[in-house]
C-alpha cells in the first residue's frame, strides 16, 4: 500500500514570499482562490501547504515547488545547534524544539546570528593568535571571515548561479572546437578576442606558481606541472574575468555588498564556477550523467576534466527545470582537514574541525586511485550514499612534497538506484555505518573512535569503569 504524500508545513516560507510582493493577506488570498483566514492559517503552520495551493504559487509567482518541500530549515537547525555546542554556550541550555521552531519561522534571524557567531569566532581566532588587534579600542575587530561568509553564500544558493550557467552554456556553444580540443579553443579565442597569449613554461621559470596572468604584456602562464584537464579549467577561468567581469560583479555586489575582500574572494569562486560550466556545459552534461548512472570517471574522460572537477560539477545541478542528483561534495587531507565542502543537498558539513573517522573517506588514501562506497547513517537517522577517492592537483617534482586529498561524494539514500556505483546495494537489507558528523557533535555513546567528548553532554567520571571509548558522559 503506497504511504500517503508528505504534508507541507512552509508558514515562514509563504509568509516571506507574501511580504517580499508587498501583498496583503488577502490580495494573496485571492491569487491563490483561498480565503484570507485559510492563508493565515497555512502562515502559522496550522494547516498544510496543499498541492493545488502550489501549483498556484507556481503559476501566480514562478517559484520552484521543490523550494517549499525541501526547506532551508532543517540546514539552520543544524548549523545553530553547531554554534550552540561552542563552550561559550555551554549554560544556555536551548531545547533541541526552540531551535527546530527558529529555523521554521525565522530562518533570516538565525542566519544573521550565525554570521554574528563567525565574527565572534573570527576575533577570538584572532585574539588567541595575538594578531587583529584594534590599537584604538584594545581588543580585536569582530569581522566576519571572509571564507566563512563565501560557504555560507554558496550554502544559500545551493552551489547554483544561473546566471554563470547560462554565459558559460552560450559561450561553449560558440567556441569552434580545433580537432575537439578545448584547451585549444579557448587559446584561440583568448588570443582573437581578448588579445590575450596563453603559454605553458617549464617549472624554472614558473617556479612554484601553477598560473600567472601578466595584465601588462597580456598573457596567461600555466605551469607544465598542470595536466590538460587543469590547464583547460585556467584558460576557462581567464576567460570567465576578461569577458564576463560584469556578470562576476553583479553577483558578488548583491551578494557581499560593501565588503571589498569577500567580493574579490567571490569573484574568484564565481570565475572558478564558470570555468567548471564551461568545461562541462549544463545541458550536455546533466544528460551525459544521466545516461552513465554519474559514473565519474566515465564523465570525467568525455570531457576531458577530472575526477574532482566532474565530482565537484555534480554538485552544482540545481536548474529548477532540469535537476541531476542533489550531491554533496568534502575534500579532505591526510590528516582529516577539510578543504572543500559543496552542497546542493541538505547534508549537515561542521562548520569547523574535522570529519568523523568511521567514514571511509579516510580510508581511500590506503587504496589510491580506488573508488571505495559506503552507505552511512547521521545521529538524526538519516542515511546517505556516499563514493571516495583519492585525487591529485597537479605533477610534482621528484623530492617535493606531494599534496594528498581525497574526496567523498554523496546524495541521500532515495537517489542512490540512479548511481552505477549502488547497482549491487541491497536496498531492502542496508548495511549503513553510524557515523556522527564529528566527535564533539556526535552524542552516539561506546564509540571507539571518538577522540572528544560531545559538547552537548557533561561529562561522566567513573573510577570503576572503562568503556571501549575513552569519554564517557550523561545522557540528559
Amino acid at each position: 500500500m503506497p504511504s500517503p504524500p508528505r504534508k507541507i508545513y512552509a508558514g515562514a516560507k509563504l509568509k516571506r514570499l507574501r511580504r517580499d510582493r508587498q501583498l496583503t493577506q488577502a490580495a494573496m488570498a485571492a491569487e491563490l482562490d483561498v480565503s484570507p483566514s485559510y492563508l493565515n492559517l497555512m502562515e502559522r503552520n496550522q494547516r498544510p501547504i496543499t498541492v493545488q495551493v502550489l501549483i498556484r504559487l507556481t503559476d501566480a509567482y514562478g517559484i520552484n515547488p521543490r523550494d517549499f518541500m525541501e526547506g532551508q530549515s532543517e540546514h539552520s537547525a543544524s548549523e545553530m545547534e553547531q554554534i550552540l555546542a561552542d563552550p561559550f554556550f555551554r549554560d544556555a541550555a536551548v531545547p533541541r524544539a526552540e531551535v527546530q521552531d527558529a529555523a521554521e519561522n525565522s530562518p533570516a534571524l538565525l542566519a544573521a546570528m550565525a554570521r554574528l557567531f563567525r565574527a565572534y569566532t573570527a576575533a577570538r581566532e584572532a585574539s588567541e593568535a595575538g594578531a587583529g588587534a584594534d590599537g584604538e579600542r584594545g581588543g580585536p575587530v569582530l569581522v566576519e571571515n571572509p571564507l566563512d561568509r563565501i560557504r555560507a553564500i554558496q550554502q544559500e544558493a545551493r552551489n547554483h548561479f544561473p546566471e554563470l550557467e547560462e554565459a558559460a552554456e552560450t559561450c561553449a556553444a560558440e567556441l569552434t572546437l580545433i580537432a575537439g580540443d578545448l584547451f585549444l579553443a579557448l587559446c584561440d579565442h583568448l588570443r582573437a578576442r581578448h588579445g590575450i597569449r596563453v603559454r605553458v613554461l617549464p617549472v624554472e621559470v614558473m617556479g612554484d606558481r601553477l598560473r600567472w596572468y601578466d595584465h601588462h604584456r597580456r598573457q596567461l602562464m600555466i605551469s607544465e606541472l598542470v595536466e590538460l584537464p587543469g590547464r583547460t579549467f585556467q584558460a576557462a577561468y581567464q576567460l570567465a574575468l576578461s569577458q564576463f567581469s560584469d556578470v562576476l560583479n553583479g553577483i558578488a555586489a548583491r551578494h557581499s555588498a560593501g565588503q571589498e575582500l569577500t567580493q574579490r574572494l567571490l569573484r574568484i569562486t564565481l570565475a572558478n564556477y564558470f570555468a567548471g560550466a564551461l568545461m562541462m556545459p549544463y545541458g550536455r552534461f546533466l544528460e551525459a550523467a544521466e545516461l552513465a548512472g554519474y559514473d565519474v570517471e566515465m564523465l570525467s574522460a568525455r570531457f576531458g576534466a577530472s575526477f574532482e572537477q566532474v565530482a565537484h560539477r555534480l554538485t552544482t545541478l540545481a536548474r529548477p527545470t532540469a535537476r541531476g542528483v542533489p550531491f554533496f561534495l568534502i575534500r579532505v587531507d591526510i590528516a582529516g582537514n577539510v578543504s572543500k565542502r559543496f552542497s546542493s543537498s541538505r547534508f549537515p558539513f561542521a562548520n569547523t574541525g574535522g570529519t568523523c573517522p568511521l567514514w571511509n573517506i579516510h580510508a581511500a588514501f590506503a587504496e589510491p586511485d580506488r573508488i571505495l562506497t559506503q552507505v552511512i547513517e547521521l545521529p538524526d537517522g538519516t542515511q546517505w550514499f556516499s563514493i571516495a577517492r583519492t585525487v591529485r592537483r597537479s605533477r610534482t617534482p621528484f623530492g617535493a612534497i606531494e599534496p594528498r586529498f581525497a574526496i567523498g561524494l554523496g546524495c541521500e539514500i532515495k537517489y542512490a538506484k540512479r548511481l552505477v556505483y549502488a547497482k549491487r546495494l541491497d536496498f531492502n537489507a542496508l548495511d549503513a555505518t553510524a557515523i556522527g558528523i564529528n566527535c564533539r557533535l556526535c552524542e552516539r555513546p561506546a564509540c571507539p573512535q571518538r577522540s572528544a567528548p560531545p559538547a552537548m553532554r557533561p561529562l561522566a567520571a567513573d573510577e570503576t569503569l572503562r568503556s571501549i571509548s575513552p569519554f564517557t558522559f550523561k545522557e540528559v
